[in-house]
């Protein structure tokens, strides 16, 4: 089945995909506890940053838009700032909001998480405030959105309903919606709230309910597989096609209207945060169903991006990449650490959201030798995830001359990929590195200790939004020029020896001539 996922990928295929539902606005507070208030027994939290991310519906339109969908959203926020934060974030995700509606009558939905670092480990979520309206929404604002889907739903794949019985979804909105769908023929693939009573999602295609939510659904106390298996088939009874139970450590169960069924059991993994995981397993069920994938493909995939998810921080959307990294390792294969820029400014975002910090550095590479190992692993020690800029055979050539560089770019690039300490590779044609370090905008950048903080490219770019420069020591005894020469020797004692090879061994190394700082790592 590895194969297949890998496909469904891979598929060039980006589909049109519409999420209905209750949007909210994801507040995180990042700092630093140090000390203990004198006037409780509570930790002082130093706030250094402040971040915001769609959440609910909108989390999940995040999340389909990471794995390269076409996206509309379809909700109600407050006329707000708030409101307008979450229009600015779908701009930025490239989420068409022309259907989410703003009501003067609510306030956006808004949950304040506080998060702190001791010691300088891993962020814990220490508080959630929740601010919300949860009555149902205005007439009005029903009619505009049945309306606009209605006038969405020819173009469309596949229709995802988000409902966090924040209001949007109350009545008889559900129903309208998948009369809709059917008529046009579009699936249906609704995430329930939690209820004794699901008729409001009967005729969709595909119902994703948890543990807890399908055992008060089916009155089923599910504590086993078998449990979960019995409480598919009893959803079944809405008029679905397949009903999907996700068993949180135990993976996920589902049966259909065919009389098929199973369980993909879960990976064990180190669960860091659970925020966001049925987000994630939802919009990669959507994703694969809206590319006309079969359900056990489908549902394979949805429980290795729930797992994938609750081993970041807060509610973090995966790439394409990411699972196909994950299916990787798995297998057994190799993935490639080599991006383009575009690449990794997705993959950064993501790192970005799960609160990492970023380090790069750079350079040209030619002849990997320890000092160069020595000099990543020391870089990687300072943050969460080292980019490593790599010149081009283009700006070698015009840095060093004629000769080199010795290895060319490929594999110089697989090279420091298969180093453990290195994430990501990015390879600039540039002969300055200055336009990549304002690219990915590390938190810290780091280069060799022969230079000075003010003669390290880009050092002003970072300090411009807060970063700092890290000067490393470079092995003094290893050197890409001091390599070349031995080579150079090796290769003349071996004409030496061997008269007969003299055409086919180079009598003279390439001048290795010194380069600017960005290009000497």
């Amino acid at each position: 089945m590895g194969s297949q996922l890998i496909d469904t990928l891979t598929a060039s295929h980006h589909p049109r995909m519409l999420v209905v539902g209750d949007v909210m606005l994801d507040r995180y507070l990042w700092g630093d506890v140090q000390r203990i208030s004198p006037e409780a027994p509570i930790p002082v939290l130093r706030v250094g940053r402040e971040e915001h991310r769609l959440g609910g519906a909108g989390s999940v339109a995040a999340m389909l838009a990471a794995l390269e969908a076409n996206v509309i959203l379809a909700a109600v926020t407050g006329d707000d700032r708030e409101g307008r934060i979450v229009r600015g974030l779908l701009d930025q995700l490239h989420v068409d909001s022309q259907c989410v509606l703003a009501s003067a009558d609510r306030t956006t939905t808004i949950k304040e998480r506080f998060l702190g670092r001791t010691q300088s480990r891993q962020p814990q979520q220490m508080i959630r405030i929740d601010r919300e309206d949860t009555h149902p929404i205005e007439a009005e604002l029903v009619e505009e959105l049945i309306q606009a889907v209605g006038q969405q739903v020819d173009q469309l794949d596949l229709i995802v309903i988000s409902d966090y019985a924040k209001g949007v979804c109350a009545g008889d909105f559900v129903s309208r919606i998948v009369t809709i769908a059917q008529s046009a023929g579009v699936p249906v693939l609704a995430d329930p709230i939690r209820s004794t009573d699901y008729r409001r999602y009967a005729g969709c295609s595909c119902l994703k309910p948890n543990r807890t939510e399908a055992g008060l659904a089916t009155g089923i106390e599910i504590r086993s597989v078998a449990d979960g298996l019995e409480a598919a088939r009893r959803l079944l009874a809405l008029g679905l096609d397949v009903a999907v139970v996700t068993l949180d450590r135990e993976g996920i169960v589902w049966a259909d209207a065919k009389g098929r069924g199973g369980h993909c059991p879960a990976r064990p993994r180190q669960v860091y945060d659970i925020t966001g995981a049925g987000d994630m397993v939802i919009s990669a069920l959507g994703y694969c169903l809206a590319l006309g994938t079969d359900y056990p493909i489908a549902i394979e995939l949805a429980n290795l991006a729930g797992g994938l998810e609750v081993e970041r921080l807060g509610v973090a959307p995966l790439s394409r990449q990411d699972l196909l990294a994950e299916l990787h390792r798995a297998a057994g294969t190799k993935y490639s650490k080599v991006l383009s820029r575009e690449q990794l400014g997705a993959q950064l975002e993501r790192r970005r959201q799960s609160g990492e910090k970023i380090v790069m550095t750079n350079g040209c590479f030619d002849l990997l030798h320890p000092g160069h190992v020595a000099s990543l692993e020391e870089a990687a020690k300072h943050g969460d995830c080292l980019i490593v800029g790599l010149n081009s055979d283009r700006s070698i050539a015009e840095l060093k001359g004629p000769g080199r560089p010795v290895v060319d770019q490929q594999g110089r690039a697989e090279m420091l990929a298969a180093l453990a300490c290195v994430d990501y590779v990015v390879v600039f044609d540039e002969a300055s590195v200055a336009g990549l370090v304002a690219h990915v905008r590390p938190d810290v950048l780091v280069k060799s200790d022969q230079y000075a903080v003010e003669q390290v490219v880009g050092h002003d770019v970072v300090r411009r939004h807060g970063g700092r420069v890290v000067l490393v020591p470079m092995r003094s005894d290893y050197s890409t020029s001091g390599l070349i020469r031995k080579i150079a020797e090796l290769a003349t004692k071996t004409l030496d020896a061997e008269p007969d090879r003299r055409d086919t061994l180079p009598l003279h190394a390439p001048e290795a001539k010194p380069g600017p700082a960005e290009a000497a790592a």
